[in-house]
C-alpha cells in the first residue's frame, strides 16, 4: 500500500498530461478534501490508480475496491447476495461504528421488531427506539448505463468508513448504513465495455459522437434485457430475487434509489410528482420533502443546479423508489443528468461540460446528506417507520383476498411471491362460505363458496400497505400522466379468478411457510396405448419441448375429451405408442423424466376410445412437428420487448429460440425457419429496409409463420404496408376537438396530449378458446393494453382476442380516455391472417409484460409451438 501511496503522484502526473485527463477533473468537484480521514483506510483513487471521474470502473474493481475496504476497517463488512445471469456477484456493504457492529445481529433483529408492531408495547418500542440506529439503505446502479452512481458508491463507502470527523462518527454511530454498490453488474459491464472499446484518446464531448452513441440493446437492462427496476415485487430474475431476500432481513428506513437521466437534465432529486400512492401515509410527503431539502442544503453550497416536484411520480410500486415506501420506509429517487451519452464529458445544449466526475460528485453529495438527515431525525423516522406498518394506520375497507387452489394456473407463483415479500399467508382447513364476496370482473358482492386448501392474505397484517396495492383493483388515480403504468392488480396480472372481502373471514386456517409443489409424475406409467399431458397445465410446453428432443411424435388436440373421469382441454398433447413403436422400450423411462423435467402430471392410457369428446386418434388432433425459431431483434425493436419473448422461451419453456439481426433478414436463407417473431418496435410504421421486408413476406407466403406482437402488428395492416387484409379501427374525425387541441396552452400540452395515451390500462376480453392460439387460455382475461390503435373484427382473418364490447364495462383498472375506450370497445387485438401458403399471428397487446403479467401469455407459445402445425 506504502508503494502505491508514493507512485500515486507520479501515475496521476502521467494521466493528467493526456488531452483527455487535463479536461475530466475539477477542483470545484473534489470529495470533501478537508476532512480528516482514517490514514489505514485505502481510498478509492489510491486502490484504483486513477481518480473517480477520469475512467469509468468495471464490476470486478469496483468488488476489489469494497473487499478492500471492509478487511482494513472494522466499521465495514461485505457479503455476497447472488450471482448475475453471466456469474457476477452481487454485494451488499454495511458501513457502522465498531461497536454496532459486534451487535449488527441484534441490531438487525431489532429492527423486525420495529417493522412487526404485535412485536412490542408502546413502551418496549419507545425504550428500543431511544438508541436504536436508523438502517439506511443506499442503491446504485439498476441501470447499468447510468454508470456514474456505482463509481459514487465507493467514495460514499469510503467517506462514511475512514472520515474522522464528528459528523462521520455520528453517521457510524446512528445508524447502519447498507450499500448495494451495482445492483445490475451484467448491464454495467455491457456498457463499460462498449465505452472503453469506443472513447477516444483526444476527448471528445460532441453527443453525437460514437462514445457518446451506445449500441442496441444497451447497459440499461440485465442479460434478458430486463428492466431490473420494473421487478422489486414481481422477483423474476435472480438479481432482484437475492436483493429482496436481503431487504426483508433488515427493513430499513430510509431508501435511496441512484440513477441518471438525460445528459441536458440538471440533477432531480425529492420530493416527486404526482400520482402518488395515496396508500401511503399522509406523512410521507413530508417526509421525502425533508430529506429533499437536506439534499438541496448541500447542492446549495456547492452551486449544483437541480429541480423538484415537476417530474418522477412514484406511484408504480416496483421501483426501487417506491417499493421501499410500502414496506414502511421513506422510499426516494436521485436522477443525474448524464446516462450512457455522458462519457466522460459531454457537452449540454446550453455549451456546459458536464463530467463524470461531477456526475460522481453529486451523487456523493447526495448520499452523505441523506444519511446525515436519517441521522438527525433518528427518532422520528423510527417512529414513523412503525405505525406506517401498524395495520390499524390502514386507509383500506378490505379485510382479505382469497385465491382458490388451483395448481394448473399462476396460483403457486403469486403465493410465492408473497412469502418472499414477508406477507403471512394462510390455508383454509375447510369449505367455507362469504355473503359479500367482490369479485375482480364485475366488481359486485356475491355469495360465493370457497373450499379447503383456497389461500387467504389478510390485510391486518405490517405488509398490509404492500398487500392492498398489489390486490386492489383500482388504485385512485391523481393524475392520469403518469410516467410508467397505471395498472398491476395481481389477480388481473395473473388472471385469477379471486376475491375479496371487507369483513375479516371466519374460517380455519394454517399458515404457509412454503409454497406448494405442484403435482408431477406418470399415472399408469405401464400404460401400452398412449400417454397424454394436459395442456392447461402450466409446464406442459415444457414437457413438449422435451418430447420433440426425446424424439417422439406428439400430436394435439383440437376439442376436449375425457377418460376414466378426467378431462383434457384443448392442445393437450397426445403420444400414441402406434406412431412411437421404436420406443416402446424406453417409453415409461422416458415419460418419468420428462414429468420430473417439466412438472407435468402424464396419464398412462390403454385405449384411444374415450368415454366423452374426441378419440385419441382423431382427425380432431394434429402432429406437431418441432419448428425451429428466430427472433428479430436490434433496431427498431424494443430491447425490452424483445427480451420478455426470449426469456419466456430460454427459461420458462427452455426451449432454445435464434436471435437475428433485423438486416440480416435479406441476406440469410430465411427458410431455415419455421416461426418468426418480430418484437415491439417503436412506432408502427416498419423501420428496417425495404429488401429485408420484402424478405420477409415472401417467407411468409412460402408457408412461414410469422409472430407480431405491440406495434409490429400494425406495421402489417391495410393501413402500412398492405400485408395483410385487416384494418385499424380509425378515427372519427372531430372538428371541434382538433379546433380545441390546436389552441391549448403551451404550459398544458405536455398533459392534455400525454391524456390521449394508455399508460398502461387492464381490458376486460374475450377469447375464442377454441382457437388454437388460445389453447391454455381462460375466456375471460383482462389484457393489458398501451395501445390506442386497435384491429377491425373481420371475417377476412380469425378473431381470437377482442375487448368487451362495452365501453362503458371495458376499463378494468387504469386510466384509458373515454374516447379512447369508445374507441377500442368490442375491437380486435389478437388474431390470425393468411398470407399465401402462410399466417400472420396478430398479439396487439404484449402477452408476457415484464413476465408478471402472465394471463395471457400461453397465446405467444401456441403461436411458436402448436399454430406452425395447424
Amino acid at each position: 500500500m506504502n508503494i502505491i501511496k508514493l507512485l500515486l503522484p507520479l501515475f496521476l502526473f502521467t494521466i493528467l498530461s493526456t488531452p483527455a485527463a487535463s479536461q475530466l477533473l475539477n477542483e470545484r468537484f473534489q470529495f470533501d478534501p478537508d476532512l480528516a480521514y482514517n490514514s489505514d483506510i485505502t481510498s478509492p483513487a489510491d486502490f484504483l490508480g486513477y481518480q473517480l471521474g477520469e475512467e469509468y470502473s468495471h464490476h470486478y474493481q469496483l468488488g476489489a475496491y469494497l473487499k478492500n475496504l471492509a478487511a482494513e476497517s472494522d466499521r465495514v463488512s461485505i457479503i455476497t447476495y447472488g450471482q448475475t445471469y453471466e456469474g457476477r456477484d452481487l454485494w451488499l456493504v454495511m458501513i457502522s461504528s465498531e461497536e454496532n457492529h459486534d451487535n449488527l445481529e441484534q441490531i438487525r433483529e431489532n429492527n423486525l421488531r420495529l417493522a412487526n408492531p404485535g412485536d412490542l408495547s408502546g413502551t418496549e418500542a419507545r425504550n428500543l427506539i431511544e438508541n436504536h440506529p436508523s438502517v439506511v439503505w443506499l442503491s446504485y446502479g439498476v441501470h447499468g448505463n447510468e454508470a456514474s452512481s456505482a463509481e459514487s458508491a465507493l467514495q460514499t463507502a469510503y467517506r462514511l468508513a475512514a472520515g474522522e470527523d464528528a459528523e462521520s462518527a455520528r453517521f457510524r454511530d446512528e445508524s447502519v448504513v447498507i450499500i448495494d454498490p451495482i445492483l445490475n453488474p451484467d448491464g454495467r459491464d455491457r456498457y463499460v465495455t462498449w465505452y472503453k472499446s469506443s472513447q477516444a484518446h483526444v476527448l471528445n464531448t460532441d453527443p453525437y459522437d460514437l462514445e457518446h452513441d451506445e449500441i442496441w440493446p444497451g447497459g440499461r437492462s440485465n442479460h434478458y434485457w430486463f428492466d431490473l427496476n420494473r421487478d422489486w415485487v414481481w422477483l423474476v430474475h435472480p438479481e432482484s430475487q437475492g436483493r429482496i431476500a436481503e431487504y426483508q432481513k433488515w427493513m430499513p428506513q430510509v431508501h435511496l434509489d441512484i440513477h441518471e437521466q438525460g445528459f441536458n437534465n440538471n440533477y432531480f432529486t425529492m420530493p416527486g410528482t404526482t400520482p402518488r400512492n395515496l396508500q401511503l401515509p399522509d406523512d410521507y410527503e413530508a417526509w421525502s420533502d425533508r430529506f429533499g431539502r437536506g439534499t438541496i442544503e448541500e447542492f446549495d453550497k456547492h452551486n449544483i443546479n437541480y429541480a423538484t416536484t415537476e417530474a418522477f411520480d412514484f406511484f408504480y410500486p416496483g421501483y426501487g423508489s417506491s417499493y421501499p415506501s410500502l414496506m414502511g420506509g421513506i422510499g426516494m429517487l436521485a436522477e443525474q443528468g448524464g446516462h450512457s451519452r455522458g462519457g466522460r464529458a459531454v457537452e449540454t445544449e446550453e455549451g456546459y461540460v458536464l463530467t463524470l466526475q461531477q456526475r460522481i460528485f453529486d451523487h456523493y453529495k447526495n448520499s452523505v446528506a441523506t444519511v446525515r438527515t436519517a441521522v438527525e431525525n433518528r427518532q422520528e423516522l423510527l417512529n414513523y417507520f412503525r405505525e406506517a406498518l401498524n395495520p390499524e394506520n390502514s386507509k383500506i375497507e378490505t379485510k382479505a383476498y382469497i385465491l382458490p387452489d388451483n395448481p394448473a394456473d399462476h396460483t403457486y407463483d403469486v403465493i410465492d411471491i408473497m412469502l418472499k415479500q414477508g406477507v403471512k399467508v394462510e390455508r383454509a382447513n375447510e369449505n367455507f362460505t362469504l355473503r359479500n364476496a367482490l369479485d375482480y370482473w364485475d366488481n359486485e358482492p356475491q355469495r360465493r363458496s370457497f373450499s379447503e386448501g383456497d389461500f387467504i392474505i389478510r390485510t391486518n397484517q405490517a405488509r398490509h400497505m404492500f398487500i392492498t396495492t398489489l390486490f386492489e383493483p383500482e388504485m385512485a388515480i391523481e393524475d392520469s400522466v403518469m410516467y410508467d403504468m397505471s395498472v398491476w392488480s395481481i389477480p388481473m396480472a395473473y388472471n385469477l379468478d379471486a376475491a375479496r372481502v371487507n369483513s375479516d373471514p371466519s374460517v380455519s386456517t394454517s399458515m404457509v411457510d412454503e409454497v406448494p409443489a405442484r403435482d408431477k409424475g406418470v399415472i399408469n406409467p405401464s400404460a401400452e396405448y398412449a400417454f397424454v399431458i394436459d395442456w392447461n397445465q402450466q409446464s406442459a410446453p415444457k414437457a413438449l419441448g422435451e418430447l420433440w428432443r426425446k424424439g417422439y411424435v406428439v400430436r394435439s388436440a383440437e376439442k376436449t375429451f375425457e377418460k376414466d373421469g378426467v378431462e383434457f382441454s384443448r392442445g393437450s398433447l397426445i403420444v400414441l405408442m402406434g406412431r412411437n413403436y421404436d420406443k416402446r422400450d424406453r417409453v415409461r423411462r422416458d415419460m418419468a423424466e420428462i414429468a420430473d423435467y417439466a412438472g407435468v402430471v402424464i396419464h398412462g392410457l390403454e385405449t384411444g376410445r374415450m368415454d366423452a369428446g374426441m378419440d385419441l386418434a382423431s382427425r380432431s388432433s394434429t402432429v406437431l412437428h418441432q419448428p425451429k425459431v428466430a427472433l428479430v431483434i436490434d433496431q427498431p425493436f424494443s430491447s425490452l420487448t424483445a427480451g420478455q419473448i426470449w426469456f419466456q422461451f430460454d427459461r420458462n419453456v427452455e426451449y432454445g429460440i435464434s436471435r437475428l439481426r433485423s438486416y440480416r433478414l435479406s441476406s440469410i436463407d430465411l427458410d431455415e425457419y419455421d416461426v418468426i417473431i418480430l418484437p415491439g418496435q417503436r412506432g408502427s410504421a416498419p423501420h428496417y429496409g425495404d429488401r429485408q421486408q420484402q424478405a420477409l413476406k415472401e417467407w411468409v407466403e412460402r408457408g412461414g409463420t410469422l409472430v407480431t406482437t405491440e406495434a409490429s402488428v400494425h406495421s402489417l395492416t391495410q393501413d402500412r404496408m398492405e400485408w395483410i387484409n385487416v384494418s385499424l379501427v380509425k378515427e372519427e374525425e372531430d372538428d371541434d376537438a382538433e379546433d380545441l387541441a390546436a389552441f391549448t396552452p403551451y404550459e398544458a400540452r405536455v398533459d392534455t396530449f400525454g391524456l390521449r395515451r394508455i399508460p398502461g390500462a387492464a381490458f376486460k376480453s374475450h377469447i375464442d378458446v377454441t382457437n388454437p392460439l388460445a389453447f391454455g387460455v381462460k375466456e375471460k382475461l383482462y389484457s393489458l393494453t398501451y395501445n390506442t390503435d386497435q384491429m377491425e373484427p373481420s371475417s377476412r382473418y380469425q378473431v381470437v382476442g377482442y375487448y368487451e364490447k362495452d365501453a362503458s364495462q371495458l376499463l378494468a383498472s387504469g386510466y384509458a380516455s373515454q374516447e379512447n375506450l369508445s374507441k377500442a370497445a368490442g375491437n380486435v387485438f389478437a388474431g390470425v391472417a393468411s398470407l399465401g401458403r402462410g399466417k400472420v399471428v396478430l398479439l396487439a397487446d404484449n402477452t408476457q409484460f415484464r413476465m408478471f403479467w402472465r394471463g395471457p401469455e400461453r397465446m405467444m407459445i401456441n403461436a411458436v409451438m402448436l399454430l406452425p402445425s395447424m
